[in-house]
């Protein structure tokens, strides 16, 4: 794996010299943007504004703009020399339990590898004290153009390093409307009993199955051919009448499902039908009525 960033952990007055490499990969399949009439592809180009010439990567450098509109150029090096302590390493401030940290906040995780061999004890320390202690450290570290909060921790024999969103960037869930609804400690100890039932598995036997449908799709379009739909039709809005009724038989069907015997199909409960359709209904069938055939001599 080619390392992103290069720098050291500090904690302490112990440095750790450390190689930061991505510790996930996306499988999503890309598409292109073509055009509708001729299947052309679209490409974007990068044009400078001034003289309409189009750039390539390494004529392209960053830079800031004014309230004014002029723009200071940002280089590299400007960055790299930073008067940041972070702007290097991944200084640990603290550390605190696993469980003190919300999920929300974390973002992308990297794998962190010891780059000399004088590092290697020191990481090692570090990894067993995290392992030791069942918490993980808080740190910062500046990647990317940005100060950023980060967490460490154990996964197996390496020090993984996320990057955590800083509290003001979470936003707070009083602009979620919550519904005024009240529901019975019967109907939750039911819902309980199903989260039970469904308890276990294992989520790496979980597949993208929606990438499987797709690829499908692109190697039939291929071949010149088009795949049959689903013959199973999603099921239609309904009312649900009785709560209490779709816990405890869904508790009854995963139990089935997890013990390998066939689930109990329930229908749902009909929709009810307005004043309106029902005599809408009724003249439909007036007029679909069988006559009855005359007699032949």
């Amino acid at each position: 794996m080619r390392p992103i960033w290069s720098g050291a952990i500090t904690f302490g007055l112990v440095t750790i010299m450390i190689k930061v490499v991505p510790a996930t990969e996306s499988h999503d399949i890309s598409f292109r943007q073509i055009h509708t009439a001729d299947g052309g592809r679209i490409r974007y180009r990068k044009v400078c504004e001034l003289d309409g010439q189009v750039l390539r990567q390494d004529e392209i450098a960053r830079g800031w703009e004014t309230a004014t509109g002029t723009l200071i150029p940002v280089t590299d090096e400007d960055l790299d020399n930073l008067p940041l302590p972070t702007a290097k390493a991944i200084d640990i401030v603290g550390f605190m339990p696993a469980a003190s940290i919300d999920p929300l906040q974390i973002g992308a995780s990297y794998y962190l590898a010891a780059t000399e061999t004088v590092a290697a004890k020191p990481y090692e320390l570090l990894r067993q004290a995290l392992e030791r202690s069942a918490k993980v450290g808080v740190a910062k570290f500046a990647m990317r153009d940005r100060e950023r909060l980060g967490l460490l921790r154990v996964k197996g024999d390496v020090i993984m390093l996320h990057a955590l969103r800083w509290p003001d960037e979470i936003r707070s869930t009083a602009q979620v409307p919550v519904p005024d609804v009240a529901v019975t400690d019967e109907e939750i100890d039911a819902a309980v009993r199903l989260a039970e039932t469904l308890t276990g598995g294992d989520i790496g036997e979980l597949r993208d199955e929606y990438r499987d449908a797709l690829e499908e799709v692109i190697a039939a379009k291929a071949a010149g051919t088009s795949l049959v739909p689903s013959a199973e039709a999603p099921p239609a809005s309904a009312e649900v009448v009785d709560l209490m009724s779709m816990l405890e038989k869904s508790v009854q069907d995963a139990k089935a499902s997890r013990s390998g015997e066939p689930a109990t199909v329930h229908p749902m409960p009909a929709k009810k039908q307005t004043s309106a359709e029902k005599t809408a209904a009724a003249a439909a069938a007036k007029k679909i009525t069988p006559k009855s055939k005359p007699r032949t001599a």
